[in-house]
Protein backbone atom coordinates (compact mmCIF):
# COMPACT_ATOMS: atom_id res chain seq x y z
CA UNK A 1 0.00 0.00 0.00
CA UNK A 2 1.23 3.52 -0.74
CA UNK A 3 -0.55 5.16 2.47
CA UNK A 4 -3.59 6.41 3.36
CA UNK A 5 -6.26 7.58 0.94
CA UNK A 6 -5.96 11.41 0.33
CA UNK A 7 -9.46 12.13 -0.58
CA UNK A 8 -11.40 10.18 2.65
CA UNK A 9 -12.47 12.32 5.39
CA UNK A 10 -11.88 9.97 8.49
CA UNK A 11 -8.09 8.07 7.57
CA UNK A 12 -8.35 6.74 11.15
CA UNK A 13 -10.77 3.71 10.63
CA UNK A 14 -14.04 4.35 13.57
CA UNK A 15 -12.96 7.41 14.67
CA UNK A 16 -14.07 10.72 13.65
CA UNK A 17 -12.67 13.38 15.97
CA UNK A 18 -9.79 13.46 12.84
CA UNK A 19 -9.91 15.06 9.78
CA UNK A 20 -8.21 15.04 6.41
CA UNK A 21 -9.01 18.62 6.75
CA UNK A 22 -9.44 19.33 3.03
CA UNK A 23 -12.27 16.50 2.46
CA UNK A 24 -14.97 18.78 4.67
CA UNK A 25 -14.03 22.40 4.07
CA UNK A 26 -16.90 24.24 2.37
CA UNK A 27 -15.84 27.72 2.34
CA UNK A 28 -13.98 28.20 -1.40
CA UNK A 29 -11.72 31.08 0.79
CA UNK A 30 -9.90 27.96 2.93
CA UNK A 31 -7.69 26.38 1.25
CA UNK A 32 -6.06 23.41 2.34
CA UNK A 33 -3.51 20.89 0.72
CA UNK A 34 -3.47 16.92 0.63
CA UNK A 35 -2.90 15.12 4.38
CA UNK A 36 -3.06 17.68 6.37
CA UNK A 37 -5.05 16.65 9.21
CA UNK A 38 -6.96 18.46 12.04
CA UNK A 39 -7.80 17.29 15.55
CA UNK A 40 -10.56 18.37 17.50
CA UNK A 41 -12.02 17.01 21.16
CA UNK A 42 -15.45 17.44 20.05
CA UNK A 43 -16.03 17.84 16.26
CA UNK A 44 -13.99 18.21 13.27
CA UNK A 45 -16.78 20.75 11.77
CA UNK A 46 -15.36 23.14 14.88
CA UNK A 47 -12.82 23.89 12.21
CA UNK A 48 -14.79 26.31 10.40
CA UNK A 49 -16.45 27.63 13.04
CA UNK A 50 -12.63 28.62 14.67
CA UNK A 51 -12.09 30.60 11.16
CA UNK A 52 -13.03 33.87 12.85
CA UNK A 53 -14.38 36.64 11.16
CA UNK A 54 -14.10 35.64 7.65
CA UNK A 55 -16.54 37.33 5.82
CA UNK A 56 -17.16 36.89 2.31
CA UNK A 57 -17.07 40.62 1.15
CA UNK A 58 -13.91 41.50 2.32
CA UNK A 59 -12.66 37.81 0.57
CA UNK A 60 -9.45 37.63 2.36
CA UNK A 61 -7.88 33.64 1.95
CA UNK A 62 -6.97 31.22 4.60
CA UNK A 63 -4.38 29.00 2.94
CA UNK A 64 -2.78 25.78 4.45
CA UNK A 65 -0.56 23.66 3.11
CA UNK A 66 0.34 19.77 2.89
CA UNK A 67 1.00 17.41 5.83
CA UNK A 68 -0.26 19.81 8.36
CA UNK A 69 -0.91 18.67 11.97
CA UNK A 70 -3.50 20.95 13.36
CA UNK A 71 -4.75 20.95 16.74
CA UNK A 72 -8.07 21.02 18.65
CA UNK A 73 -9.12 24.93 18.84
CA UNK A 74 -7.22 26.57 16.79
CA UNK A 75 -8.18 29.81 15.95
CA UNK A 76 -7.61 31.62 12.71
CA UNK A 77 -8.09 35.35 13.17
CA UNK A 78 -9.43 36.74 9.74
CA UNK A 79 -9.63 40.61 8.58
CA UNK A 80 -12.85 41.17 9.32
CA UNK A 81 -12.05 41.34 13.21
CA UNK A 82 -9.83 44.10 11.97
CA UNK A 83 -10.80 48.27 13.39
CA UNK A 84 -9.31 51.59 12.42
CA UNK A 85 -6.15 52.14 14.78
CA UNK A 86 -4.90 55.01 13.89
CA UNK A 87 -8.12 57.16 14.01
CA UNK A 88 -8.98 59.09 17.45
CA UNK A 89 -11.72 55.89 17.71
CA UNK A 90 -11.46 52.74 16.75
CA UNK A 91 -15.47 52.05 17.13
CA UNK A 92 -17.56 50.88 13.89
CA UNK A 93 -19.98 53.38 13.57
CA UNK A 94 -21.01 52.37 10.46
CA UNK A 95 -22.47 49.17 11.17
CA UNK A 96 -24.81 50.58 13.31
CA UNK A 97 -26.71 52.67 10.63
CA UNK A 98 -29.22 55.62 11.80
CA UNK A 99 -27.41 58.57 10.84
CA UNK A 100 -23.72 56.74 11.38
CA UNK A 101 -23.69 54.94 8.32
CA UNK A 102 -21.48 57.90 6.60
CA UNK A 103 -18.43 57.77 9.42
CA UNK A 104 -16.40 55.26 6.99
CA UNK A 105 -16.93 57.24 3.76
CA UNK A 106 -13.49 57.73 1.78
CA UNK A 107 -11.71 55.66 4.41
CA UNK A 108 -11.58 51.62 4.94
CA UNK A 109 -10.50 48.88 7.56
CA UNK A 110 -7.57 47.84 8.15
CA UNK A 111 -6.57 45.04 5.25
CA UNK A 112 -3.40 42.57 6.35
CA UNK A 113 -3.93 39.87 3.54
CA UNK A 114 -4.16 36.26 3.77
CA UNK A 115 -2.96 34.07 6.42
CA UNK A 116 -0.45 31.25 4.91
CA UNK A 117 0.56 28.32 6.51
CA UNK A 118 3.37 26.34 4.70
CA UNK A 119 3.34 22.56 4.43
CA UNK A 120 4.32 20.28 7.36
CA UNK A 121 3.65 22.61 9.95
CA UNK A 122 2.57 21.52 13.43
CA UNK A 123 -0.02 23.70 14.96
CA UNK A 124 -0.31 23.02 18.78
CA UNK A 125 -3.62 23.24 20.98
CA UNK A 126 -5.24 26.43 21.26
CA UNK A 127 -3.07 28.41 19.26
CA UNK A 128 -4.36 31.46 18.14
CA UNK A 129 -3.18 33.05 14.34
CA UNK A 130 -3.50 36.24 13.19
CA UNK A 131 -4.32 38.04 9.59
CA UNK A 132 -1.88 38.07 7.42
CA UNK A 133 0.84 35.74 9.24
CA UNK A 134 2.82 33.43 7.00
CA UNK A 135 4.25 30.20 8.71
CA UNK A 136 7.05 28.97 6.82
CA UNK A 137 7.36 25.04 6.27
CA UNK A 138 8.13 22.83 9.49
CA UNK A 139 7.59 25.09 11.79
CA UNK A 140 6.46 24.20 14.97
CA UNK A 141 3.62 26.17 16.99
CA UNK A 142 3.66 25.91 21.08
CA UNK A 143 0.28 25.07 22.35
CA UNK A 144 -1.81 28.70 24.13
CA UNK A 145 0.65 30.70 21.70
CA UNK A 146 -0.67 33.86 19.94
CA UNK A 147 1.01 33.84 16.17
CA UNK A 148 1.41 37.73 15.68
CA UNK A 149 4.06 37.96 12.90
CA UNK A 150 5.74 35.44 10.15
CA UNK A 151 7.20 32.67 11.71
CA UNK A 152 10.88 31.48 9.67
CA UNK A 153 10.85 27.79 8.18
CA UNK A 154 11.84 25.08 10.57
CA UNK A 155 11.73 27.03 13.84
CA UNK A 156 9.73 26.44 17.42
CA UNK A 157 7.85 29.36 18.39
CA UNK A 158 5.46 29.98 21.65
CA UNK A 159 3.95 32.61 24.17
CA UNK A 160 2.08 35.43 23.48
CA UNK A 161 3.01 37.34 21.45
CA UNK A 162 4.82 34.43 20.31
CA UNK A 163 8.72 34.34 20.36
CA UNK A 164 11.02 32.26 18.57
CA UNK A 165 12.38 29.10 21.03
CA UNK A 166 14.91 27.68 18.69
CA UNK A 167 15.48 26.44 15.18
CA UNK A 168 14.47 22.84 14.63
CA UNK A 169 17.87 22.16 12.51
CA UNK A 170 21.11 23.94 11.77
CA UNK A 171 20.68 26.44 9.03
CA UNK A 172 22.30 24.34 6.42
CA UNK A 173 19.91 20.87 7.18
CA UNK A 174 17.06 23.88 6.97
CA UNK A 175 18.56 24.69 3.62
CA UNK A 176 18.47 21.25 2.46
CA UNK A 177 14.90 20.45 3.73
CA UNK A 178 13.84 23.48 2.00
CA UNK A 179 15.10 22.76 -1.01
CA UNK A 180 13.96 18.68 -0.69
CA UNK A 181 10.53 19.76 -0.47
CA UNK A 182 9.17 16.06 0.54
CA UNK A 183 5.42 17.14 0.35
CA UNK A 184 5.55 17.70 -3.39
CA UNK A 185 6.89 13.90 -3.54
CA UNK A 186 4.52 11.48 -5.42
CA UNK A 187 2.85 9.08 -2.31
CA UNK A 188 5.41 6.38 -3.82
CA UNK A 189 8.66 8.17 -2.71
CA UNK A 190 7.09 9.29 0.47
CA UNK A 191 6.73 5.28 1.13
CA UNK A 192 9.48 4.58 0.30
CA UNK A 193 11.42 7.37 2.76
CA UNK A 194 9.16 6.85 5.60
CA UNK A 195 11.37 5.62 7.85
CA UNK A 196 14.10 8.22 6.37
CA UNK A 197 11.90 10.96 7.19
CA UNK A 198 10.76 10.28 10.51
CA UNK A 199 14.88 9.51 11.11
CA UNK A 200 17.71 12.19 11.33
CA UNK A 201 19.65 11.61 8.80
CA UNK A 202 19.03 13.71 5.24
CA UNK A 203 22.05 11.49 3.29
CA UNK A 204 19.49 8.42 3.47
CA UNK A 205 17.07 9.88 1.51
CA UNK A 206 16.73 8.14 -1.48
CA UNK A 207 14.81 8.29 -4.85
Amino acid sequence: MNGPDKDSIYPLKHYSRLCFLKNIIKNPNIIVGDYTYYDDFENVDNFEKNVKYHFDFIGDKLIIGKFCMIASDVKFIMNGANHLTNSLTSYPFTIFGNGWESAMAGKSYPHKGDIIVGNDVWIGYNATIMAGVTIGDGAIIAANSTIVKDVVPYSIVGGNPAMEIKKRFSEDTISRLLELKWWDWDVERITRNIQNLTGVDLDRIVE
